[in-house]
């Protein structure tokens, strides 16, 4: 499998897309609604409209603590920005949602990435991305195992995206 995400070093971002059968709307429930996103990443509690949510991800091999979410940033059904804080540190990101021809396109951003951080950030979320495209459009969500036989080497690919940008 080639790796699907691009990485501006001036922006410091990664960013990836997928392209999905179905309309916006799906897409975006899939996104924020708590039951739809469990079936890919995991689930949330708490009040949106406070501004920030706590999020459990349960696709995970290990059990993992809930996470404090800030909603930055939601215009549905067409972008939602948020930042977390978790064990591993804080992360921004920005899904896009766009209709075209009764499809919908999916651009994921990771802000303030470093490079070194590549490796590690780019096969999660492509693993992440093609298990909501499994979910939404139907098919195989891809599994643990299936992570480290397929995803996990991309490291790879991703390590030479982040030496390229040097």
């Amino acid at each position: 499998m080639t790796i699907t995400g691009r990485f501006d070093e001036e922006r410091h971002t990664v960013r990836l897309v997928r392209e999905f059968t179905t309309s916006i709307d799906d897409v975006w429930a899939s996104i924020v609604d708590s039951e739809r996103l469990s079936r890919w990443f995991g689930t949330w509690s708490g009040d949106p409209a406070s501004g920030s949510i706590s999020v459990t991800m349960n696709a995970e091999p290990e059990t993992m603590s809930a996470a404090s979410w800030t909603i930055r940033r939601c215009e549905p059904p067409h972008v939602l920005s948020v930042s977390i804080t978790d064990d591993d540190g804080s992360w921004h990101l920005t899904a896009e949602l766009t209709a075209r021809d009764g499809r919908t396109v999916l651009a994921l951003t990771q802000h303030e990435v470093a490079a070194e951080m590549l490796p590690d950030t780019g096969p999660g979320w492509e693993w992440y991305l093609d298990r909501l495209v499994a979910v939404v459009d139907g098919g195989s969500v891809p599994s643990l195992a299936e992570f480290e036989a397929v995803y996990a080497p991309m490291s790879r690919e991703y390590a030479a995206l982040a030496r390229s940008a040097d």
